[in-house]
Protein backbone atom coordinates (compact mmCIF):
# COMPACT_ATOMS: atom_id res chain seq x y z
CA UNK A 1 0.00 0.00 0.00
CA UNK A 2 1.49 3.04 -0.96
CA UNK A 3 2.06 5.45 1.94
CA UNK A 4 -0.30 8.54 0.69
CA UNK A 5 -3.29 6.03 1.34
CA UNK A 6 -1.88 4.40 4.71
CA UNK A 7 -2.34 8.06 5.91
CA UNK A 8 -5.26 8.64 5.06
CA UNK A 9 -6.46 5.25 6.49
CA UNK A 10 -4.89 6.16 9.34
CA UNK A 11 -6.48 9.68 9.47
CA UNK A 12 -10.08 7.56 10.64
CA UNK A 13 -11.79 10.77 9.88
CA UNK A 14 -9.91 12.97 11.98
CA UNK A 15 -8.14 16.16 11.01
CA UNK A 16 -4.27 15.94 10.66
CA UNK A 17 -3.98 18.56 13.56
CA UNK A 18 -5.64 16.11 16.00
CA UNK A 19 -3.32 13.37 15.59
CA UNK A 20 -0.89 12.61 17.87
CA UNK A 21 0.67 9.49 16.83
CA UNK A 22 1.05 8.18 12.90
CA UNK A 23 2.30 4.55 12.39
CA UNK A 24 2.61 3.80 8.92
CA UNK A 25 5.03 0.88 8.93
CA UNK A 26 5.52 -1.43 6.04
CA UNK A 27 3.76 0.64 3.44
CA UNK A 28 5.61 1.74 0.31
CA UNK A 29 6.80 5.16 -0.43
CA UNK A 30 7.01 5.91 -4.09
CA UNK A 31 10.55 7.75 -4.36
CA UNK A 32 12.27 7.28 -1.30
CA UNK A 33 11.07 10.17 0.25
CA UNK A 34 8.43 11.18 3.26
CA UNK A 35 4.55 11.36 1.30
CA UNK A 36 1.87 12.17 2.68
CA UNK A 37 2.55 13.80 6.03
CA UNK A 38 2.31 17.74 6.14
CA UNK A 39 3.31 20.28 8.62
CA UNK A 40 -0.75 19.63 9.37
CA UNK A 41 0.06 17.29 11.66
CA UNK A 42 1.08 20.38 14.35
CA UNK A 43 0.23 18.38 17.06
CA UNK A 44 2.21 14.72 16.14
CA UNK A 45 4.35 13.63 18.72
CA UNK A 46 4.73 10.18 17.66
CA UNK A 47 5.96 9.30 13.98
CA UNK A 48 6.59 5.44 12.94
CA UNK A 49 7.96 4.88 9.50
CA UNK A 50 9.44 1.48 9.80
CA UNK A 51 10.77 -0.29 6.36
CA UNK A 52 8.65 1.76 4.00
CA UNK A 53 11.56 2.37 1.75
CA UNK A 54 12.91 5.70 2.87
CA UNK A 55 16.26 6.70 1.80
CA UNK A 56 15.78 10.42 2.76
CA UNK A 57 14.40 12.63 5.26
CA UNK A 58 14.50 15.66 3.38
CA UNK A 59 10.97 15.91 2.68
CA UNK A 60 10.24 15.77 6.68
CA UNK A 61 7.98 18.53 6.95
CA UNK A 62 8.54 20.64 10.15
CA UNK A 63 6.87 19.14 13.00
CA UNK A 64 7.52 21.41 15.96
CA UNK A 65 6.20 18.90 18.93
CA UNK A 66 7.16 15.44 17.55
CA UNK A 67 9.81 13.29 20.26
CA UNK A 68 9.57 10.03 18.84
CA UNK A 69 10.56 9.15 15.27
CA UNK A 70 11.06 5.62 14.45
CA UNK A 71 12.77 4.92 10.58
CA UNK A 72 14.14 1.84 11.57
CA UNK A 73 14.51 -0.52 8.63
CA UNK A 74 14.83 1.58 5.57
CA UNK A 75 17.72 2.97 3.35
CA UNK A 76 18.60 6.02 4.92
CA UNK A 77 22.43 6.62 4.86
CA UNK A 78 22.51 10.81 5.78
CA UNK A 79 20.76 13.85 5.38
CA UNK A 80 20.02 14.05 9.23
CA UNK A 81 21.02 17.75 9.18
CA UNK A 82 17.30 18.35 8.74
CA UNK A 83 16.12 17.42 11.87
CA UNK A 84 17.06 19.72 14.06
CA UNK A 85 15.35 22.40 12.73
CA UNK A 86 12.43 20.50 11.52
CA UNK A 87 11.55 18.13 14.97
CA UNK A 88 13.31 20.14 17.73
CA UNK A 89 12.16 18.59 20.26
CA UNK A 90 12.92 15.45 19.14
CA UNK A 91 14.18 12.97 22.23
CA UNK A 92 14.24 9.47 20.89
CA UNK A 93 15.30 8.29 16.93
CA UNK A 94 15.26 4.82 15.51
CA UNK A 95 17.75 4.64 12.85
CA UNK A 96 18.27 0.92 13.19
CA UNK A 97 18.75 -1.41 10.00
CA UNK A 98 19.87 2.02 7.44
CA UNK A 99 22.83 2.37 5.48
CA UNK A 100 24.60 4.55 8.16
CA UNK A 101 28.31 3.57 7.84
CA UNK A 102 30.35 6.75 8.76
CA UNK A 103 30.55 8.25 12.16
CA UNK A 104 30.37 10.90 10.17
CA UNK A 105 26.88 11.06 9.06
CA UNK A 106 25.66 11.44 12.81
CA UNK A 107 27.42 14.60 13.72
CA UNK A 108 23.48 16.63 12.30
CA UNK A 109 22.30 15.26 15.08
CA UNK A 110 24.43 17.41 17.72
CA UNK A 111 21.86 19.91 16.92
CA UNK A 112 19.40 17.87 18.60
CA UNK A 113 19.79 19.36 22.38
CA UNK A 114 16.64 17.16 23.64
CA UNK A 115 17.52 13.46 22.41
CA UNK A 116 18.12 11.61 25.08
CA UNK A 117 17.99 7.89 23.22
CA UNK A 118 19.34 6.60 19.59
CA UNK A 119 19.05 3.34 18.36
CA UNK A 120 21.47 2.46 15.54
CA UNK A 121 21.22 -1.88 15.67
CA UNK A 122 22.43 -3.41 12.22
CA UNK A 123 23.90 0.12 10.68
CA UNK A 124 27.23 -0.15 9.39
CA UNK A 125 28.71 2.33 12.18
CA UNK A 126 28.30 -0.45 14.67
CA UNK A 127 30.94 -2.28 13.32
CA UNK A 128 33.92 0.16 14.10
CA UNK A 129 36.47 -0.08 16.75
CA UNK A 130 35.06 1.72 19.96
CA UNK A 131 31.77 2.55 18.35
CA UNK A 132 30.33 3.11 21.82
CA UNK A 133 32.52 5.54 23.19
CA UNK A 134 32.93 7.51 20.18
CA UNK A 135 28.98 8.11 19.56
CA UNK A 136 28.32 9.11 23.16
CA UNK A 137 31.28 11.27 22.68
CA UNK A 138 30.13 13.10 19.56
CA UNK A 139 26.85 13.35 21.05
CA UNK A 140 27.18 14.46 24.93
CA UNK A 141 23.39 14.77 24.63
CA UNK A 142 22.56 11.26 24.54
CA UNK A 143 21.74 9.03 27.33
CA UNK A 144 20.96 5.83 25.76
CA UNK A 145 22.35 3.90 22.87
CA UNK A 146 21.28 0.83 21.68
CA UNK A 147 19.53 0.75 24.71
CA UNK A 148 21.72 1.24 27.20
CA UNK A 149 23.73 4.39 28.72
CA UNK A 150 27.41 4.75 29.15
CA UNK A 151 27.79 2.36 32.12
CA UNK A 152 26.33 -0.41 30.36
CA UNK A 153 23.14 0.67 32.31
CA UNK A 154 19.04 -0.85 30.40
CA UNK A 155 17.59 1.85 29.69
CA UNK A 156 14.57 1.75 32.49
CA UNK A 157 11.30 0.63 31.44
CA UNK A 158 9.46 3.72 32.51
CA UNK A 159 11.02 5.76 29.66
CA UNK A 160 9.75 3.01 27.15
CA UNK A 161 6.38 4.04 28.51
CA UNK A 162 7.22 7.81 28.86
CA UNK A 163 7.25 7.68 24.94
CA UNK A 164 4.36 5.90 24.31
CA UNK A 165 1.90 7.94 26.93
CA UNK A 166 -1.33 9.32 26.69
CA UNK A 167 -2.18 12.76 26.36
CA UNK A 168 -0.85 14.99 29.15
CA UNK A 169 -3.27 14.90 32.38
CA UNK A 170 -5.14 11.73 31.81
CA UNK A 171 -2.77 9.42 34.03
CA UNK A 172 -3.05 11.66 36.66
CA UNK A 173 -7.22 12.02 36.14
CA UNK A 174 -6.79 8.41 36.47
CA UNK A 175 -4.72 8.21 39.40
CA UNK A 176 -7.15 10.70 41.24
CA UNK A 177 -10.40 8.53 40.22
CA UNK A 178 -8.19 5.45 41.84
CA UNK A 179 -7.75 7.34 45.09
CA UNK A 180 -11.40 8.71 44.63
CA UNK A 181 -12.83 4.42 44.39
CA UNK A 182 -10.12 3.66 46.92
CA UNK A 183 -11.52 6.15 49.66
CA UNK A 184 -15.33 5.60 49.00
CA UNK A 185 -14.37 1.77 49.58
CA UNK A 186 -12.65 2.58 52.89
CA UNK A 187 -15.76 5.14 53.81
CA UNK A 188 -18.17 2.35 53.04
CA UNK A 189 -15.72 -0.35 55.02
CA UNK A 190 -15.73 1.87 57.55
CA UNK A 191 -19.28 2.51 58.37
CA UNK A 192 -20.33 -0.97 57.49
CA UNK A 193 -18.14 -2.00 60.29
CA UNK A 194 -19.14 0.89 62.91
CA UNK A 195 -22.81 -0.30 61.94
CA UNK A 196 -21.91 -4.01 62.88
CA UNK A 197 -20.22 -2.41 65.94
CA UNK A 198 -23.43 -0.40 66.97
CA UNK A 199 -25.61 -3.54 66.53
CA UNK A 200 -23.19 -5.77 68.81
CA UNK A 201 -23.04 -3.02 71.25
CA UNK A 202 -27.23 -3.03 71.46
CA UNK A 203 -27.57 -6.44 71.46
CA UNK A 204 -25.35 -6.31 74.95
CA UNK A 205 -27.17 -3.63 76.57
CA UNK A 206 -30.62 -5.55 76.07
CA UNK A 207 -28.85 -8.60 77.34
CA UNK A 208 -27.59 -6.86 80.33
CA UNK A 209 -31.40 -5.34 80.54
CA UNK A 210 -33.26 -8.79 80.23
CA UNK A 211 -30.03 -10.14 82.88
CA UNK A 212 -31.33 -7.13 85.48
CA UNK A 213 -34.67 -7.72 84.83
CA UNK A 214 -34.38 -11.69 85.73
CA UNK A 215 -32.45 -10.93 88.50
CA UNK A 216 -34.91 -8.49 89.92
CA UNK A 217 -37.66 -11.33 89.72
CA UNK A 218 -35.77 -13.37 91.44
CA UNK A 219 -35.93 -11.22 94.21
CA UNK A 220 -39.78 -10.74 94.20
CA UNK A 221 -39.97 -14.23 94.13
CA UNK A 222 -37.76 -15.14 97.28
CA UNK A 223 -39.58 -12.23 98.62
CA UNK A 224 -43.06 -14.24 99.55
CA UNK A 225 -40.84 -17.35 100.74
CA UNK A 226 -38.88 -15.85 103.32
CA UNK A 227 -41.87 -13.98 104.75
CA UNK A 228 -43.90 -17.66 105.01
CA UNK A 229 -40.72 -18.71 106.54
CA UNK A 230 -40.98 -15.68 109.04
CA UNK A 231 -44.06 -16.77 109.84
CA UNK A 232 -43.53 -20.37 110.47
CA UNK A 233 -41.13 -19.74 112.71
CA UNK A 234 -43.39 -17.11 114.81
CA UNK A 235 -45.99 -19.72 115.10
CA UNK A 236 -43.42 -22.66 115.87
CA UNK A 237 -43.01 -19.86 118.98
CA UNK A 238 -45.95 -19.45 120.01
CA UNK A 239 -47.35 -23.63 120.34
CA UNK A 240 -43.85 -23.36 122.69
CA UNK A 241 -45.26 -20.88 124.88
CA UNK A 242 -49.02 -22.67 125.20
CA UNK A 243 -46.87 -26.03 125.89
CA UNK A 244 -45.42 -24.24 128.79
Amino acid sequence: MEMKKRISLELRNRSPAEVRELVVDSCRSADGEVEGVTEEFSALEVLSMVNVGLGSLAKLPALPKLRKLEVSDNSISGGLDTLAEKCPNLSYLNLSGNHIKELSSLQPLQNLKNLKSLDLYSCGVTAADGYRDAVFRLLPQVVYLDGFDPDDNEVPESNDEDDEAGPPGDEDEEDEEEDEEEGSEVGLSYLMKEGIQDEEDDGDYVEEEEDDEEEEDGEDDDAPAQGEKRKRDADDEGDDDDDE
